[in-house]
Formats: C-alpha cells, sequence, structure tokens
C-alpha cells in the first residue's frame, strides 16, 4: 500500500507538472518539482560512451537530479518532472507485471533529456546514430527528446523504460520480437494506466495484423529487423503475440521469458512451458493467428 500510495502522490505531483504551459514553468521551479543536485553529489555516476558524448554538448546547461530508480539529465526542471514521474511510475507497472517488484535494483538508470532540436542532432552525429532516430536505450542509459513547445502523449518513454528493465533483469539476449513485443504490450498498458490515474478516460490499445501480413513464427521468433516496409507488422505481431501468451497464463509467460533470455529456441521454451496445451508449433500458431488478425484488448492491471 506505501509504494501505491507514492505512486499515486508522485503522479498527483505530475499532473500538476504536465498541465500548464511550459512557460509557466520557466518561472519558477515549483514545490514539486525534481530537485537539481550537483553531478559530483550523484550517487552513481554513468560509464555509458554515449553519457559523455551527451553532457559534451552545451555541457553548461545541463542539470543533474535523481529518484528511486533514475538519474537524469536535464536542461529545465519543468521538462524533467513529468518525465520523472512517468518513469517511476512505469516501472512499477513493468516490474509488478514481470513479477520482479520485490527485486532489488542497485544500478540507477541513467536518463537524458534533449530539449532542443539542434542539440539532439550534434548527439545524433557525435553518437553516431541514425538520423531519424528519435530517441535510444544504450546499455542501462536512456536518450530522448522532450522539446517543451510540444506537448507527449504516448507510450514511447514506457516502451524504452521496459527495454532497461528487461536488460537488467535478463540480460541482452532475449529475442528481438520478445524484447521489442514485450516492451510494447506493457508500454501501452502502462501508459493508460498512467493516464487514468491522472483521470482522463484511456485503455491500452492493441493494432492487428493482417493475415497476409503475418510472419510464420519459426522463421518470425528468430529474425531480426525487417526491411523497413515491414517494420509495422513486425512490431504489431510482437506485440500480439506477448498478449496472446500472457492473456493464456502470465506465469508460464515469465517462464518463457526467462527461458528466452537464456539463448533457448521457442519451439524448445513453448515446448517446456505450453507443452500440456500445444501439441507442437503448428497448433501454436493456428490458435495465435486467430488471435493476431482481430481486435483484443487485454488489460495490466496498475500497480
Amino acid at each position: 500500500m506505501k509504494v501505491i500510495a507514492a505512486v499515486l502522490s508522485l503522479v498527483a505531483a505530475g499532473a500538476m507538472a504536465i498541465r500548464p504551459a511550459a512557460a509557466d514553468f520557466a518561472k519558477s521551479t515549483g514545490i514539486n518539482s525534481l530537485p537539481a543536485i550537483e553531478f559530483t553529489q550523484l550517487s552513481q555516476q554513468d560509464t555509458n560512451p554515449l553519457g559523455t558524448k551527451a553532457l559534451a554538448i552545451a555541457p553548461a546547461d545541463w542539470k543533474h537530479g535523481e529518484t528511486e530508480h533514475f538519474i537524469y539529465h536535464f536542461q529545465n526542471s519543468y521538462v524533467a518532472t513529468p518525465v520523472a514521474v512517468e518513469a517511476e511510475f512505469y516501472f512499477r507497472v513493468i516490474t509488478k507485471e514481470l513479477a520482479k517488484a520485490g527485486d532489488t535494483w542497485t544500478e540507477k538508470a541513467h536518463i537524458y533529456i534533449f530539449e532542443r532540436p539542434a542539440d539532439w542532432e550534434s548527439f545524433q552525429t557525435s553518437g553516431g546514430l541514425e538520423p531519424w532516430t528519435g530517441g535510444i536505450q544504450s546499455g542501462s542509459s536512456l536518450f530522448i527528446v522532450r522539446n517543451p513547445a510540444f506537448k507527449f502523449s504516448d507510450n514511447t518513454l514506457g516502451h524504452e523504460i521496459a527495454h532497461l528493465v528487461l536488460r537488467r533483469f535478463y540480460g541482452n539476449t532475449i529475442p528481438l520480437w520478445l524484447n521489442e513485443g514485450f516492451a510494447q504490450y506493457v508500454s501501452k498498458a502502462a501508459h493508460a494506466s498512467f493516464q487514468r490515474a491522472r483521470g482522463y478516460g484511456a485503455r491500452p490499445l492493441s493494432s492487428a495484423v493482417r493475415r497476409e501480413e503475418l510472419f510464420p513464427l519459426a522463421a518470425f521468433t528468430r529474425m531480426g529487423y525487417p526491411a523497413a516496409d515491414r517494420v509495422e507488422a513486425f512490431y504489431d505481431q510482437s506485440e500480439r503475440l506477448v498478449r496472446f501468451l500472457v492473456a493464456a497464463d502470465r506465469a508460464k509467460f515469465i517462464a518463457l521469458l526467462e527461458l528466452s533470455a537464456r539463448g533457448q529456441a521457442f519451439e524448445s521454451v513453448l515446448a517446456a512451458t505450453w507443452g500440456g496445451v500445444f501439441m507442437n508449433l503448428t497448433a501454436f500458431e493456428e490458435q495465435f493467428a486467430v488471435y493476431a488478425v482481430k481486435d483484443a484488448d487485454p488489460a495490466i492491471s496498475p500497480p
């Protein structure tokens, strides 16, 4: 109950930070803003080389702060505060979904918040990023753009935090479909939960996949990113496959995730976890295909 109360308190504070215009916040940091502390006073330093590159861009403008699970690097508290509120909320939803809510999180993740597009473009160049990149998770660090001239209300932050959490608990060997599928699935539900906590009517939405665009599972569960014209279908199928597995049995899904992170092929982890339900991959694929092409909307309970 203390965790729930703390989260709701953060959400209430975040609502005050998100709704007014950015210009209003520029006049005052506010009593609920993320406090800025000296760089040398941060509890942990970031060893990621991209972090060094980020802080080298307009170095005098960076401020720093931290919450229970994250360290933030930012220019203005009125931009960083909503990010901090959402980040902690998403962390709790994601760890609860993975049955990891009670696990320790000794190493905080670093979140770098760029406000000026020109600074982000400089970072893209110095970091060797693709020019279309709007945010990136690298190791235990997250780099995002939050231009205060625009409102941000989507699942992007939750998606990237899901990647951070997965990496922390399961390492770097999770198959791409599972990594992206879980991040999409949990971030949509977490964002809807966050919006409901602020008084908005919201629910997670899942995009169906056209039957002719379905990837065969034997290839799909082993593949990397597809060609550009198939990326959307890949993400939608990944998210639908995770939803299908979680809806069938969440405990079995977590067991599948753990076995997959150890490098076992999908066919073998499916047999180990759902062997008594599906005779083989073909039987599983037939049922999943029906689910993948129709609307479905199972929700995650808030923390």
